[in-house]
């Protein structure tokens, strides 16, 4: 990867990007089933939907009823069973830790930037030591736009104090690189996620495509 410019800062998404809370989100959709006496769903058939958060994971679920049935009682129903065992099987994909570090390493601020309601973004990234030196999050919540919008992303650079066009922003889903390119920022798909999309990654129109964790840090520490 030829990159040559050193960033001010580094934002990521958390859900498929930074955390793998793919299978406790899985595990409140299924709470939700089983109390509607619907069928549950087995990882694979969610995996792809835990980046578009409680409605994409209802969406899954209900299938043809969805549009029946999705309400917003239905949906906080959900957000309290997830909330309830909120890190029973979230884990850190792998390289994450080193990418991290390699970015405390050369001085280079990282936050995080994503659409989880503000509420569950913060329980989940205190339980996460690796998160200590992180200097700004924005959630779904923080301001009255989300991403695609590039608000959250321009907040958490002002919050940081960085130029956004200095930034880049990691992401895996489709409007992660819409937030990311509409903010100037450069932009990476995150492969190794919960990518799967109307459209593949390579339409996303990012800068950048990373198959691993481990390539960024590799790319951070030859930063100069």
């Amino acid at each position: 990867m030829n990159i040559i410019t050193k960033p001010q800062a580094v934002l990521f998404d958390l859900d498929g990007t930074l955390l793998d809370t793919a299978r406790d989100l899985g595990n409140a959709l299924n709470a939700v089933l089983r109390e509607l006496n619907y069928p549950e769903k087995s990882y694979d058939e969610y995996r792809d939907s835990a980046s578009h958060g409680s409605y994409g994971m209802l969406r899954i679920g209900l299938g043809e009823d969805y549009d029946k049935l999705i309400s917003t009682e239905l949906r906080q129903k959900f957000l309290d069973y997830y909330e309830s065992a909120i890190n029973q099987a979230t884990i850190a994909f792998d390289g994450v830790k080193q990418t991290l570090l390699a970015l405390d390493e050369q001085n280079i601020p990282w936050g995080i930037v994503t659409n989880k309601p503000g509420y569950l973004t913060d329980q989940l990234a205190i339980q996460f030591p690796l998160f200590k030196n992180c200097q700004a999050i924005v959630s779904g919540d923080t301001l009255p736009e989300r991403k695609p919008h590039p608000a959250p992303l321009l907040l958490a650079a002002e919050q940081m104090q960085v130029d956004p066009s200095q930034c880049w922003y990691i992401g895996d889903a489709l409007r992660d690189i819409e937030a990311g390119n509409n903010a100037n920022m450069l932009t990476f798909v995150a492969e190794w996620g919960y990518t799967k999309d109307t459209l593949p990654t390579n339409c996303w129109q990012a800068d950048y495509h990373l198959d691993s964790p481990f390539e960024l840090a590799k790319t951070i520490k030859n930063l100069r």
